[in-house]
C-alpha cells in the first residue's frame, strides 16, 4: 500500500486541497535534490582543483537542437561537390565582388502605415537599396523594370491588417525567389534605448545555416549586402537560424578597456592576507539599433516570381510538421 501511495501522481488525486499539498511536497523534494546535486558537484570541483586533476565533465542538457533528427543534407567541411557548385550559382557574381548589389524595395498593393516605416528601417540597413512605390503595377512588370535598371534583387514587403506579415526576395536576373513569413516585428523607433545606425557598410553574421537548403538561403541573404564591410562603423547585421526560425538583429558595438581586480597571494603570512592587483581586460558593449523581426521560409522557387507556372526547389507543407526535432535549414 505504501508503494502505491508513493507512486500516486498529483493529477490522479481528485480532492483539490490534497492534490495541492502533494504537489507542493513533490516540488519541495525536487528542490532539495537539486541543491544536493549542486553541492556535490561543487565539492567534486573543489577537490579536483586541490589535487590538480581535471574538472569533472559538465552535464549537457537535452535540447531540441542537440537532439534533432539525422539529416543527410547537412553540409560537411569536406563536401567538394557543394563548394564546386557554389562558384557557378546565381549569387557567385555578387559574392566574388564582380558586381555591386543593388536592391529595389517595394510593398504589396494594399499598404499600411507600418509597411513604409519598416521599409525606411530596411533602407538604413541595406546599402545601395532604393524604395519604389508599388501603385497598381504587377510584380512581373516590376521584375522587368528592375532588370533594365541593373538591380540585383527585389524585396517585397507584404502587409495584412496593417501589419507586415511576409517578405519576398527575388534574385535578378534569373532567380531564385524566396518567400518568408514575417513575425514579431519591432520597429527601430519602438526599441527602448535604441542606437542610431551610421551610413557605414555593415558586417554580416550568418549563424547555423547547416543544410544544403540552409546554405542556399544563407547565400541569398548574403547577396543583399556588399562584401566589403566598413569595420570602422562597428555595425553588425545578424541572421541567426534556430529551429528553422531566422532571427534578425542589428547592433552597434564598441570595445572598452576596464580594470579587473584579481586576488593574488603575496607570500605566506599568518592571517593569509590577500593583496589585490588591478588588471586590464577588454570587453565588448552592444547597443541594438533595430528593427527586430523573425523570418520563416515558406518556399524557394526556381527563377523569378511566378505563382502559376513556377517550379519550386523547396516548399513547406503541413505534412512536414510530423516531428518537433526535424529541421530543414
Amino acid at each position: 500500500m505504501t508503494k502505491a501511495k508513493e507512486a500516486l501522481l498529483p493529477s490522479m488525486i481528485k480532492n483539490k486541497a490534497k492534490r495541492s499539498e502533494v504537489h507542493a511536497k513533490l516540488k519541495h523534494q525536487k528542490k532539495l535534490e537539486k541543491k544536493k546535486k549542486a553541492k556535490a558537484r561543487e565539492a567534486a570541483e573543489k577537490k579536483a582543483l586541490e589535487l590538480g586533476e581535471d574538472l569533472p565533465p559538465k552535464s549537457i542538457p537535452r535540447t531540441i537542437e542537440n537532439t534533432r533528427e539525422l539529416d543527410e543534407t547537412v553540409c560537411k567541411p569536406d563536401d567538394d561537390e557543394l563548394f564546386a557548385g557554389v562558384d557557378a550559382d546565381e549569387f557567385s557574381g555578387i559574392l566574388k565582388q564582380e558586381c555591386i548589389p543593388k536592391v529595389l524595395i517595394t510593398t504589396s498593393r494594399f499598404n499600411s502605415t507600418r509597411g513604409p516605416a519598416f521599409i525606411s528601417d530596411l533602407l538604413s540597413i541595406i546599402p545601395n537599396s532604393h524604395y519604389h512605390k508599388r501603385g497598381t503595377y504587377d510584380l512581373k512588370k516590376i521584375v522587368e523594370y528592375a532588370k533594365k535598371k541593373d538591380f540585383t534583387s527585389i524585396m517585397v514587403i507584404h502587409t495584412n491588417r496593417r501589419e507586415p506579415d511576409a517578405m519576398l526576395i527575388i534574385t535578378l536576373p534569373d532567380g531564385p525567389t524566396a518567400h518568408f513569413k514575417l513575425s514579431n516585428l519591432v520597429l527601430h523607433k519602438d526599441l527602448k534605448n535604441h542606437g542610431n545606425p551610421t551610413s557605414h557598410k555593415p558586417e554580416l553574421v550568418l549563424n547555423n545555416f547547416t543544410t544544403h537548403l540552409g546554405h542556399r538561403i544563407g547565400r541569398l541573404i548574403q547577396s543583399l549586402f556588399p562584401q566589403d564591410p566598413n569595420f570602422k562603423g562597428r555595425r553588425v547585421v545578424t541572421f541567426h537560424n534556430q529551429r528553422d526560425f531566422i532571427f534578425f538583429r542589428h547592433h552597434r558595438y564598441i570595445f572598452e578597456t576596464r580594470e579587473d581586480k584579481q586576488s593574488e597571494p603575496k607570500g605566506k603570512q599568518k592571517k593569509d592576507k590577500v593583496v589585490t592587483t588591478p588588471k586590464e581586460k577588454v570587453i565588448a558593449r552592444l547597443q541594438e539599433c533595430g528593427p527586430r523581426f523573425t523570418l520563416k521560409l515558406i518556399s524557394l522557387q526556381h527563377g523569378t516570381f511566378d505563382t502559376r507556372g513556377g517550379e519550386y526547389e523547396w516548399a513547406h507543407k503541413p505534412e512536414m510538421d510530423t516531428s518537433r526535432r526535424r529541421f530543414f535549414l
